[in-house]
């Protein structure tokens, strides 16, 4: 009985002993990192570009290097880096040309001065050799393992995939006047995304080779791609939080940003038929105008005097004004009529 009850209480401590062994296991075991949640697999594009603007990112162009590294071996496909320094004041050239020393597969384009994230893109779009480009920021705050989801939009047939930093890692401030900033953008472009700032984008060759950016228009890609008649769509993509530096955000950033989308709106919408903008301002003008004065001119018959009243020379101006926007309306068409030209006109295919 003695010698039974010794049997169980071994088999007790064994399972006790293997019951701490197996938590001890479970609490110290390796959690998969992001990376892990990716599938190694060949994109169906030959070579992918990926294109970075950078400003004063000296610390963080080398890990981002180390990263784009991980991410692109589980695609098993040729790819290219351009990184271009958009004038840094820091030592981030030479962290570029280490870069570069070290790895062909990275290339890098320097600016003598600041010119601004535009002028960046635009000359790393005119660089790539690759069948598709994608963009992302230096700031580490891009993850490079999201490039797989955005290539899988567009084998699904999509022209340009927007990344949305759904959870974004920044600061109170930036995050209201991103979400008024993309609300009033999808009120006045039509364009339903919610992220049209987001640094992390792919797209296709043709429609980097067929979109012009400049000034402040990198934000306004997706506006300026649609009307070509480029699709658009969005994924959420991970945000973290800036690691090194600071952000480059400034008030002033913002309204420029607005003044550039009304210059979106216009160029977009208005460009080809410039008429239909300034012929409408000018029309409506001169309608109210032209009520102001009939109204006066009642009084007038009725035998009310008119020489102190303010109206008369509203309506007076409100009428020169609509003609002059009349006539600019004119102007334009006729210079649009002469600088017509095919290759305005992207072909999607042809036999």
């Amino acid at each position: 009985m003695q010698e039974k009850e010794t049997r169980q209480e071994s088999q007790k401590q064994q399972s006790v002993g293997y019951k701490r062994y197996s938590n001890r296991r479970k609490r110290y075991h390796h959690k998969p990192n992001q990376s892990s949640n990716y599938e190694r697999k060949k994109s169906s594009f030959k070579k992918i570009s990926i294109v970075i603007p950078l400003y004063n990112e000296e610390e963080s162009v080398t890990p981002l290097s180390h990263d784009i590294r991980k991410a692109m071996s589980r695609l098993n496909t040729d790819y290219e880096v351009i990184m271009i320094d958009d004038g840094s004041t820091d030592a981030s050239l030479q962290q570029l040309k280490e870069i570069a020393r070290t790895d062909k597969r990275f290339r890098y384009l320097s600016f003598r001065k600041n010119y601004g994230k535009s002028a960046a893109l635009q000359v790393g779009f005119k660089a790539v050799t690759g069948d598709v480009v994608v963009t992302m920021d230096a700031d580490l705050q891009d993850d490079p393992f999201e490039i797989q989801n955005l290539l899988k939009k567009l084998e699904e047939g999509y022209d340009l995939c927007s990344g949305w930093k759904k959870k974004r890692q920044d600061p109170f401030i930036k995050k209201i006047s991103s979400k008024f900033f993309n609300f009033v953008t999808r009120i006045m472009s039509g364009i339903k995304i919610h992220d049209f700032n987001c640094g992390l984008k792919a797209y296709k060759k043709t429609v980097v080779e067929n979109v012009k950016v400049y000034g402040e228009l990198h934000r306004y890609i997706p506006v300026l791609a649609k009307w070509q008649g480029f699709t658009v769509t969005e994924i959420p993509v991970m945000h973290h939080q800036r690691r090194y530096g600071k952000t480059k955000f400034g008030i002033s950033r913002f309204f420029k940003g607005f003044i550039d989308l009304v210059t979106v709106v216009f160029v977009t919408r208005y460009i080809k038929r410039p008429m239909h903008f300034f012929g409408f301002l000018g029309a409506l003008s001169s309608f109210v105008g032209i009520i102001i004065l009939g109204y006066l001119t009642v009084l007038w018959i009725q035998g009310y005097p008119l020489s102190n009243r303010p109206m008369l020379f509203l309506g007076m101006l409100l009428i020169i004004v609509g003609v002059q926007l009349f006539a600019v309306g004119l102007l334009g068409e006729v210079i649009v009529h002469n600088a017509m030209d095919e290759r305005e006109y992207v072909i999607k295919e042809k036999s």
